[in-house]
């Protein structure tokens, strides 16, 4: 595992010309994924927006169109749809010709009330994780035609205090608590993102994860009704501790366009903020978290997933 680096304050600036190169967004109308669809667009890639709304995702592909050097497409994606999922793999291969450079699995729900997705799984570890586990495993093919591709998994400091039950990851004989359901939905990201790495080893295709830090998207506002007081002060933008720990998502979008675009980065990498305890600051390498590093659960998570998803992963 290489060892985290500090390195200089990394902006947008940095991002090379991304002309010629596809990349598909999911979650990409609104927050940290309309962000990343924009910045890219800007910078020369075609950009496949993967929108579950059709009007959000009509209102982010004029936003991206505004400053895209290259014709985005918006795509009609449901991650709590596995049906939805293979229309959308479908769909951007025909669109790209079967080639993606950059997949970035994006988009994320946020300790909901106890709901089930359409295929009756827990909903957070449904989108979350295998929804996007799933539009992965489908997309690899075109993934393998790209140029030094990469799949991009956004985490969560939330998925470090994560903990995963395998034989009940969709609460069904436990309680149903929506914050500790997010957290094992982001350690799935992450054991997720690790065993991706080790499989695709030899390939062209690398896996890196990134989070955000404590960005003040629409999404944390959901955190008022998980967690404990002291945690609902971070979610309250525009309130003082928020204004204090929190990070604009202009800055916090940075680890995943660099996770993205950087050419330093290699498959295994972690990117996250490295100011703050990870809180905020500019992006580089970051130590993976104890809990993403076991093996055994990360293995048994890739079988559970595709026996869930009835998907047969192919990474070689």
């Amino acid at each position: 595992m290489r060892t985290p680096t500090r390195s200089r304050r990394w902006t947008e600036a940095d991002i090379g010309d991304q002309t010629g190169r596809t990349v598909l967004v999911t979650g990409a109308n609104s927050g940290l994924g309309q962000r990343t669809a924009e910045v890219l667009a800007h910078h020369g890639a075609t950009v496949l927006l993967a929108c579950r709304s059709a009007e959000r995702g009509r209102r982010a592909l004029a936003a991206v169109e505004a400053v895209a050097t290259s014709r985005p497409h918006l795509l009609s994606c449901d991650l709590a749809d596995l049906r939805s999922v293979r229309r959308t793999a479908e769909r951007a291969r025909e669109l790209t010709g079967d080639r993606i450079d950059v997949l970035v699995n994006n988009a994320g729900v946020m300790a909901p009330p106890r709901t089930t997705t359409a295929d009756g799984f827990e909903t957070q570890f449904g989108v979350n994780h295998l929804g996007h586990a799933a539009l992965t495993w489908l997309l690899l093919p075109a993934l393998r035609r790209g140029a030094a591709a990469r799949v991009v998994t956004v985490a969560s400091l939330l998925g470090h205090v994560g903990r995963i039950t395998l034989d009940d990851p969709n609460f069904v004989r436990r309680r149903y608590n929506p914050a500790s359901a997010y957290a094992q939905s982001k350690l799935a990201n992450l054991l997720f993102a690790r065993e991706l790495h080790r499989r695709l080893a030899g390939t062209s295709v690398s896996s890196v994860a990134a989070h955000p830090g404590y960005s003040t998207t629409g999404l944390v506002s959901t955190m008022a009704r998980a967690y404990p007081r002291p945690v609902r002060l971070l979610a309250v933008p525009g309130a003082r501790v928020a204004d204090l720990f929190g990070q604009a998502v202009r800055t916090g979008v940075l680890p995943q366009l660099y996770a993205a675009t950087a050419e330093e980065v290699r498959s295994g990498d972690y990117v996250g903020p490295q100011g703050l305890g990870g809180l905020r600051g500019h992006p580089g390498r970051v130590r993976w978290p104890r809990p993403a590093l076991d093996t055994r659960s990360s293995a048994r998570l890739w079988e559970l997933t595709a026996d869930l998803t009835g998907i047969t992963p192919d990474p070689a």
